[in-house]
Formats: structure tokens, C-alpha cells, sequence
């Protein structure tokens, strides 16, 4: 572990035990950093990775995704929500296990959604109401993937432990004990955003993640002011942000999600396990 890398992750721990015990405003603002400005460095390359005769098309697919899917959460965020939940489980489940099981892909996608609800039913059930679930169906979400989370959480913790894997031992703890903002945009970044982020770097050929950053910069500083607009924009359907937040990163994440995988010259190279982060232990 370096010097750098371990502050960064003892940082990244210390902000999350901060949040959690602030607000619900507190813990929106550690989301809209952690997800909607760290988290969103993977998905930055997308054009980068597509191949240049594709990219008319590609990027006329993406924009169409992203306004039609800001429109439909605008217009209907009650069909939205829970399709983007789903959407993003198994976008999830594909990219960070893409060598595991069937079982193993399942666990790591139902995991990121549902595991935050196990133990804060009643805090994701309210995050789920302010982001335009309906009353009652909120509660029953949140329940239904508490029970689905546990399972899925239990299953990668036994999973985590028979490889000695570090990080999805860590990430799963976060998504489980920490509240529901908070511990996904932890197990987010550790599970997903992070390891992608790497997998980008070593595909664009970039000697450091400093190198990739400042390739990808234009784009990712287009996204974050994409994401700042739109949230202030839609302040007037919701004050306290939460509905702002799910429509912003939506509108950016389905594109990645659905348009991308379609189109990119993608070569997984299993960062987790030839370029772990320093700081965690390479996975098995």
C-alpha cells in the first residue's frame, strides 16, 4: 500500500462514517460526490473505447437514451424508478463478475441495489417515497429487497471469505451497515466504479489513473455540470434533492448502461485481480 492510495482509502472511510451520521442532506451531498462525480470516471471513456466509424451513431443513441430517460423519470418517476433499479442490476452483475457464475453474476448485481435496504428498511422505503415511488408501494419495495439483499449480501460475505478477497468483503459490509445513501455509493465505488475505472485505464492504454483522468476530463467535467444543471432544475418537483439525484445519474447511467455495451471495443481484464487498487488485496 502507498502512502497515497491508503490515504485515499482511509478518506474515502472516513467520510462515509462522517455522513453517516449526518442528515439525510449530508448523506445526499456524499452520494452526489461519490456517485455522481468520482463514480462517473469509468463511464467517462465511453466514447473513448468506441470504435471512431461507430461514433455518429453511438452518440446520437446515447443523447436520445439519456433525454428520453430524464423525460420518462420526469413524466412517470414511479415505472422509472424501479426499471432503473432493475436496468442497473444487471448491468452490475455482468460487469463485476464477468468470469463468475451464474449464481456468483446474480448475487454481485441484486447485492448493489438491495443489500443497503437489509437493515434501514424504513430509511430506503422514505428515499424511495421522495424519489416518486408511491406511498405504499415504497414500503413494499424496500421490504421486498431487504429480504433479497440479505440473501444476496450473505452470499457474497461467504463468497468474499472462502477467497480471502478483501474487497468484496469490505464492499458488502458497507452496502449492509451503513444507511442506504451512503453504504451504496461506498459499495458502488469499491465493487464497480473503482475497478472499472481501472479496466478503462488499461484499455485506453494509460500509464496511471492521472493520465486517464486527464484523457477522460473534457467528458467527465461535461457530465458533472450535465448532472449539477439537472439537479437544479428539477428542485422544484422535490426540494430535498433525492428526486433530483435519481433523475441526474439515471439520465447519464442508462446510456452507459444500454447504449454503450452495444457499441464499445470492451475487453475485460479482470482489474480487480491484475490491478487491484494498492490498498486492497487482489482478489482470487
Amino acid at each position: 500500500m502507498t502512502h497515497a492510495s491508503g490515504a485515499g482509502w482511509f478518506a474515502l472511510a472516513g467520510a462515509a462514517t462522517a455522513a453517516s451520521f449526518g442528515s439525510l442532506a449530508v448523506q445526499l451531498g456524499f452520494a452526489i460526490l461519490a456517485v455522481g462525480v468520482i463514480g462517473m470516471a469509468h463511464g467517462a471513456s465511453d466514447l473513448a473505447i468506441v470504435p471512431r466509424p461507430r461514433r455518429p451513431l453511438f452518440l446520437t443513441l446515447y443523447l436520445t437514451a439519456g433525454a428520453a430517460c430524464l423525460a420518462w423519470w420526469v413524466a412517470d418517476p414511479a415505472i422509472a424508478l424501479p426499471l432503473f433499479l432493475i436496468v442497473s442490476a444487471v448491468h452490475f452483475g455482468l460487469e463485476d463478475a464477468p468470469h463468475g457464475s451464474v449464481l456468483e453474476r446474480v448475487a454481485r448485481g441484486v447485492s448493489l441495489i438491495a443489500t443497503p435496504a437489509t437493515l434501514h428498511v424504513a430509511s430506503l422505503s422514505n428515499i424511495f417515497l421522495a424519489a416518486g415511488a408511491p406511498e405504499g408501494v415504497s414500503s413494499i419495495m424496500a421490504g421486498s429487497l431487504a429480504v433479497i439483499g440479505a440473501t444476496a449480501g450473505g452470499a457474497l460475505v461467504i463468497l468474499g471469505i472462502q477467497r480471502g478477497d478483501t474487497r468484496l468483503l469490505s464492499g458488502t459490509a458497507a452496502l449492509l451497515l451503513l444507511p442506504p445513501l451512503v453504504g451504496f455509493s461506498v459499495g458502488f465505488l469499491v465493487l464497480h466504479a473503482l475497478p472499472q475505472t481501472i479496466e478503462r485505464k488499461v484499455q485506453l492504454r494509460c500509464s496511471s489513473i492521472a493520465s486517464y483522468l486527464r484523457a477522460v476530463s473534457p467528458v467527465l467535467g461535461a457530465a458533472v455540470l450535465l448532472v449539477v444543471l439537472i439537479g437544479i432544475t428539477m428542485l422544484s418537483w422535490d426540494p430535498t434533492g433525492v428526486r433530483p439525484l435519481f433523475a441526474a445519474i439515471a439520465a447519464l447511467a442508462i446510456p452507459h448502461l444500454l447504449i454503450t455495451p452495444w457499441f464499445a471495443a470492451h475487453v475485460h481484464t479482470s482489474p480487480v485481480a491484475s490491478s487491484a487498487p494498492a490498498g486492497l488485496p487482489k482478489a482470487a
